[in-house]
């Protein structure tokens, strides 16, 4: 009986510190809501790119990307963003994929336009450049040393 009842205690132990660092991960990890309307914006690309990442205008964080799927029609990615309620975005606003450093995660940068009209609840980014992959232009620079070389 006294087994029993030792096996029970250290159970509970056992996912009380899981739970514990389960809900301590989660307060680091930085991952936040932001109260506000969503836009989408597709690319052709968005290696790296994950749901939580930053949306960023002139490097301040003012969303975070929500979803992301595959249009079947067009095979572009689209992206969903909720971006903060008091942050007007023109028509004319382009989105691309950046990189923080060479090796640091992705995020959404938005460079607002100039358009008098504003992107509503709801609707696109029509500008967007997609993700740069690295290993494409190291092997492009490769492949062009060596053919200058002929």
């Amino acid at each position: 009986m006294s087994n029993r009842l030792i096996e029970t205690i250290a159970g509970a132990a056992v996912i009380a510190v899981a739970v514990g660092f389960a809900a301590y991960s989660y307060s680091r990890a930085g991952i936040s809501t932001v109260d506000g309307y969503e836009i989408m914006a597709s690319f052709n690309r968005i290696d790296g790119l994950v749901v939580g990442n930053d949306v960023r205008v002139s490097g301040v964080t003012v969303g975070t990307v929500t979803a992301q799927e595959l249009d079947p029609d067009t095979y572009m990615a689209v992206v969903k963003m909720s971006v903060r309620s008091d942050l007007a975005l023109p028509m004319d606003s382009s989105a691309k994929i950046a990189s923080d450093g060479l090796l640091g995660g992705k995020f959404v940068s938005l460079e607002p336009g100039g358009d008098i009209d504003m992107i509503e609840a709801g609707g696109e980014i029509e500008f967007t450049q997609g993700s740069v992959n690295l290993e494409d232009l190291i092997g492009q620079v490769i492949y062009s040393s060596t053919n200058s070389d002929n």
